[in-house]
């Protein structure tokens, strides 16, 4: 029923999905469907990032703008039973496109992009609101292909220091904070559907945080988890712990 490989193609719609009512598939969505070459009649799945999903029917396709009608909602998930936040000092080039691709389909529920003391990219104002636009799109496509019905969010560039400055108190509201390292680790833990009720990843920039960095994550809950005897790059590390979790929690 839910077999992703013969399903019809999947949609985001930005707007609210209700049954029997045409809507706009807004730009994004729209070129899709006409890079699929879709036409009217064609079967599709949308989905609005607010639960479920919907067998939907394409109405028309003009050069501007294509018209669906939804017909029936799935409340079917594919979320992890864990809530996991991955926070990661931003690798230079297209790395960040591919970890953020690949942590939306590994099951994140949201990435913070960061700067560190050591990181090669370094994003602020414009130039950085344009990243987080392109980095949320790529959220979006990924939740097309893998099936996700609920978008991670992606953050807005900011130094480490304010994203800890800014975090609850540790221990808050039973979540764990885990940074991927190797001072003092502790081994990979076993994660189960019951404990934590959420988790926060923090993952370094190659060379990894200094050792300022790590006691400032140290006082605000983080406990340092490692992955194993080899050296994964800084693209890696994070993508590892994901599909572990994914793995156990999903």
């Amino acid at each position: 029923m839910h077999d992703l490989a013969t399903m019809p193609p999947r949609l985001f719609v930005p707007a609210p999905i209700a049954a029997g009512t045409p809507i706009a598939l807004g730009d994004a969505a729209s070129r899709h469907a006409q890079v699929l070459r879709l036409q009217p009649g064609s079967e599709v799945v949308l989905f609005d990032g607010r639960g479920g999903q919907w067998a939907a029917r394409i109405d028309a396709i003009t050069r501007r703008e294509v018209t669906a009608t939804a017909l029936a909602h799935d409340a079917i998930e594919r979320e992890l039973t864990l809530p996991v936040t991955l926070a990661l000092a931003m690798p230079a080039g297209e790395r960040m496109d591919t970890v953020v691709e690949k942590a939306t389909e590994l099951g994140a529920t949201q990435v913070v992009p960061l700067h560190a003391e050591r990181s090669v990219l370094r994003l602020a104002g414009e130039r950085a609101a344009k990243r987080q636009a392109h980095w949320q799109a790529i959220a979006v496509a990924a939740c097309e292909q893998c099936g996700r019905n609920r978008v991670p969010t992606v953050r807005a560039p900011q130094p480490l220091a304010a994203w800890l400055a800014g975090m609850e108190a540790p221990g808050a509201s039973g979540q764990a904070r885990w940074l991927l390292g190797w001072r003092d680790a502790r081994p990979w833990p076993v994660v189960t559907a019951s404990s934590p009720a959420a988790l926060t990843l923090l993952s370094g920039p190659e060379g990894g945080f200094t050792a300022d960095e790590e006691a400032l994550a140290r006082s605000r809950g983080f406990v340092v988890v490692g992955l194993g005897a080899r050296v994964l790059r800084a693209d890696t590390a994070p993508l590892a712990a994901l599909a572990a979790l994914s793995l156990a929690a999903g």
